[in-house]
């Protein structure tokens, strides 16, 4: 009797002793991707931030481009004074 619980106890290890690697394999590929998005967010928040950059010297364009035009409606008299 006692060395059948001993089996079943020495089964029962077997089996938690694998599940435990499986579930140590799973968490090795989930880091992997985890790492990969993190990468991706990092990337995005780049591009963001250029975005940005490119969006204020476009609005710093536009204003040098208005007032060349203030300028020249003065020196036409088109606007008034």
């Amino acid at each position: 009797m006692i060395e059948n619980v001993e089996n079943l106890i020495i089964e029962h290890l077997r089996a938690i002793r694998g599940d435990v690697g499986t579930m140590k394999d799973d968490m090795g590929h989930i880091k992997l991707r985890l790492t990969s998005i993190e990468n991706q967010v990092a990337s995005l928040h780049k591009d963001i931030g250029n975005l940005h950059s490119d969006n204020a010297i476009v609005h710093s364009r536009i204003d040098s481009v208005e007032m060349r035009l203030d300028r020249i409606e003065k020196r036409l008299e088109l606007s008034p004074a």
